[in-house]
């Protein structure tokens, strides 16, 4: 999507869009299997600037576009709580809530007169209290990471964490709060794809080259090849995985800076119906192998159960075809045993890993992202994206990023 949006909006015919894969978009992948529509994950667009998604939305059609208030819970125990957790901490039995209410308030105390936190597993405790950290934000984030959350920034999330002080939890009490930075979303008939070809709709198809993967670059010739010939260039912008891009240009790095999780992704629809109304449900129990769960059904109003399920595995975790079958086996376990399914039958189901997933954001990757970004643009190369630029952010980010470095170069149409 960085990559398409940047092609969308210059000034020029003069560029050459490479896709290593056969079709654009990346991850923003729709599968339509057996009447289900399922993405390669969850991907429900959350906009802030409304002239993006007033122009995405009509190149595909109003009445093709969905916009949903969210409903997002929380799997807790044998019951079904509000998300966020820290703001609705008022739902859990009595004992766990006045152990959670206490520790928020000290927590709250402590920091008026505290240090800082250092990483982003101190921060959870030090900002929500030990009990609310340790019974959900920091087990769900550990899955979700799958790594340390020590080694984290504390500003791992950015605005896309849904934080809440002392007041914001008190006034919770009167009324649940399901509120965070997506409180509501769209989202197209035919999949997230729909949003791919509404940006690709401005690129020139004769400009677009799939199949066709970078294999190095030369920066002082200004030279790239490609499994489909040498390009040369004077702007290369790319949106590939940032220490990939410094691979190819030969520009070297510590190890360890620039760390990742993989996400095993199960697809899956059965024969009926299964919870009604919500969009998507956390899991932040360690004997549940599953982190998140969305129902497309209750996006679109059907009548069969229709699930995506997410798994985080650390980056070196083997994810082969031995895994995926015991893990779908588990999924279905897993399923029942919360009450998600009961005597539903699995009627088709797809898979895909997406590695990278999520990037850990680090102090040291942060600096080192700064650095070796500035360092490629004296020759005139640039990375933009989520995983372009090593970061944490939505498609909409990567839209107004990709726009930002146009105006930046002057090119943008």
């Amino acid at each position: 999507m960085t990559g398409l949006s940047f092609a969308d909006a210059v000034n020029t015919d003069d560029y050459i869009l490479c896709e290593s894969l056969d079709d654009v978009g990346g991850y923003c992948q729709t599968v339509f299997q057996d009447g289900f529509v399922w993405d390669y994950s969850g991907h429900f667009f959350h906009f802030r600037n409304k002239d993006i998604e007033e122009e995405l939305v009509s190149r595909i059609g109003k009445d093709r576009v969905r916009t949903i208030n969210k409903d997002s819970r929380i799997y807790w125990r044998d019951h079904i709580i509000d998300f966020p957790f820290q703001k609705n901490i008022h739902q859990l039995p009595k004992d766990e809530f006045i152990e959670c209410l206490v520790d928020v308030y000290e927590a709250d105390q402590a920091q008026r007169d505290g240090q800082a936190p250092k990483n982003f597993g101190e921060m959870l405790s030090a900002k929500f209290g030990r009990a609310t950290a340790e019974k959900f934000l920091i087990p769900y984030n550990e899955k979700l990471y799958a790594t340390d959350l020590s080694s984290l920034d504390v500003d791992a999330m950015g605005r896309f964490f849904p934080y809440a002080n002392f007041d914001d939890i008190i006034r919770g009490f009167r009324s649940s709060d399901n509120a965070s930075y997506n409180s509501t979303f769209t989202y197209p008939d035919g999949g997230a794809i729909e949003y791919v070809r509404a940006v690709q709709s401005g690129v020139k198809p004769d400009n677009i080259r799939l199949n066709t993967a970078v294999t190095s670059i030369d920066l002082s010739k200004k030279v790239a090849d490609t499994t489909n010939g040498t390009i040369e260039f004077e702007t290369l912008v790319s949106s590939a995985p940032f220490p990939r891009l410094l691979d190819l240009c030969g520009v070297p790095y510590e190890p360890g800076t620039y760390s990742y999780n993989k996400v095993l992704v199960f697809n899956l629809g059965f024969n009926k119906k299964g919870p009604e109304k919500v969009h998507w449900m956390y899991f932040p129990q360690r004997d549940v192998c599953f982190y998140r769960a969305g129902f497309y059904d209750n996006i679109f109003n059907t009548e069969r159960l229709s699930l995506y399920i997410e798994i985080g595995y650390p980056a070196d975790g083997i994810v082969d075809n031995e895994v995926v079958e015991r893990m779908r086996l588990q999924v279905l376990d897993d399923l029942k045993r919360c009450g998600i399914i009961s005597d539903h039958e699995l009627v088709s189901w797809h898979t895909i890993t997406l590695d990278p997933a999520y990037v850990h954001i680090t102090e040291n990757s942060i600096k080192a992202v700064e650095q070796h970004k500035a360092k490629l643009s004296e020759h005139g190369v640039y990375s933009i994206g989520r995983y372009g630029s090593w970061t944490y952010c939505s498609i909409e980010d990567n839209i107004i990023e990709a726009r930002a470095l146009l105006d930046q170069l002057g090119a943008r149409a």
